[in-house]
């Protein structure tokens, strides 16, 4: 089973760079350990992860709105957070084949690769340092934000101030974070650089409760919905032993990857310990004041996900291999293909995305390179490109054109021929990328029926 698993990553990882999804960081260079790049089609897939989580989050609801706040912040932010002595984690080193362990892990004074000895374990701070203006000394010392969390605390009473908020109402962000992870791995679930959505909801405290198992709910469904096997994911609860300095509960979306379950995302009940720290560390008032003139200092609940492990998890799931056979259109009898320009019998590969989440949403294909068929089918192109991305692909056979597309998870090609040019009114033939089923459709029907597919 590991070894199925194993090579279902490396096939993943395979498909990722071929198609354009993701590729090694610097590779030109001999790459960097746990960096990664997202291509021409990674790009849009990973962004209408972000825009379907913005959408559902802020766009959709009244009692939300966004913000984007520094990487760089003033370092006593992070001292306040307690990030410069608490984020952190144990670290042990093998005396023998000098590989390096996260403490937590290892449950004996073995190493689990060569059976060598193991150092004592030493606490090891996760942030990126860096350096403000030419001189470098401790009154330069900056920090490349571990979390995005922060930001919004520390604008919480600009939001109050500046907009008609009121309790309970969220604050959300999608931006860059950054930790010096001491074992990273598993292609683009654990690196130095990622990417969070993060939710900062504001509660009255006695409400916090239950607001924390909505979000809970909440978040699972949004997975769910956008394509992920329910058997797949799950809630999980921390036990109460095992939570941060700062929480008062916790429970994570997980995901079982090819590599064991793993979290998705984080709800955390972080009670009222973040506006507190602030406001005694920065001497700010960051209480609330409600319509009667009472003053609260609110709870927070915080749903924070990874938006690269997210994009994982959807490329995962979505992930098919199957034997296919010729597909014929029972429906549309006139519909003829040429021998090479349909579905063979061999094996494909399709990523079975959402099309919400698919990078291009429509591919266009003229059956053959001639006129009229490249000319309107470029017309078409033209037509809905400002609406979708979509591609124009005219390379190899239709056949060949089709596997391209099902190998980065395209929901629907548009073929253009003869034959329905020739008809009155003019057709064309959209195949489904799931079914592989063809029909043949009026071209002033484009439009609307893909529009309906697309939601």
């Amino acid at each position: 089973m590991v070894e199925q698993d194993d090579n279902l990553m490396k096939e993943i990882v395979a498909l990722c760079k071929r198609r354009g999804l993701i590729y090694p960081g610097s590779e030109i260079y001999g790459g960097l350990a746990n960096t990664w790049d997202y291509g021409p089609y990674g790009v849009l897939l990973k962004n209408n992860v972000k825009q379907v989580w913005w959408k559902e989050m802020v766009m959709k609801r009244s009692d939300i709105v966004g913000l984007d706040s520094g990487i760089l912040m003033n370092p006593k932010v992070w001292e306040a957070s307690g990030h410069v002595t608490s984020f952190t984690d144990p670290m042990v080193d093998c005396t023998k084949c000098k590989k390096r362990f996260k403490g937590d892990d290892i449950t004996s004074k073995v190493c689990p690769e060569c059976g060598g000895g193991l150092t004592d374990a030493r606490q090891f701070n996760l942030m990126f340092q860096t350096h403000i203006g030419p001189v470098t000394d401790e009154k330069s010392t900056a920090y490349l934000r571990p979390e995005t969390a922060q930001g919004i605390f520390v604008n919480f009473k600009n939001v109050l101030d500046s907009t008609r908020v009121k309790l309970p109402f969220g604050i959300a962000q999608i931006g860059k974070a950054f930790r010096n992870e001491i074992t990273p791995g598993n292609f683009t679930f654990r690196t130095l650089e990622f990417e969070q959505f993060e939710l900062e909801y504001f509660v009255y405290p006695e409400t916090a409760d239950k607001f924390f198992t909505d979000w809970a709910d909440e978040r699972l469904r949004w997975y769910v919905d956008l394509g992920l096997d329910s058997a797949k994911v799950h809630l999980k609860a921390h036990d109460k032993k095992d939570l941060a300095h700062y929480a008062r509960a916790v429970t994570d979306v997980e995901y079982k990857f090819p590599f064991g379950w793993s979290e998705l995302e984080g709800i955390a009940n972080r009670g009222d310990y973040d506006l507190t720290q602030h406001a005694e560390s920065s001497g700010e008032n960051l209480d609330y004041t409600d319509d009667e003139g009472k003053k609260v200092k609110p709870y927070v609940i915080e749903p924070s996900g990874g938006v690269d492990r997210a994009t994982l998890a959807f490329l995962i799931d979505a992930y098919s291999k199957e034997q296919v056979g010729t597909i014929e259109n029972k429906k549309s009898a006139n519909q003829q293909m040429s021998s090479d320009g349909g579905d063979t019998l061999n094996e494909r590969v399709v990523l079975k995305l959402d099309p919400r989440l698919a990078p291009i949403k429509v591919a266009i294909l003229p059956l053959v390179k001639k006129e009229p068929v490249m000319g309107r089918a470029k017309e078409i192109y033209e037509n809905l490109k400002g609406k979708w991305f979509v591609e124009y692909d005219e390379s190899g056979t239709v056949g060949k054109r089709y596997r391209r597309q099902d190998e980065i998870g395209t929901p629907y090609c548009i073929t253009v021929d003869f034959e329905g040019l020739e008809s009155e009114p003019q057709t064309v033939t959209i195949r489904d990328r799931d079914t592989m089923e063809q029909k043949r459709i009026r071209i002033e029907e484009i439009e609307e029926r893909i529009s309906s597919q697309l939601r």
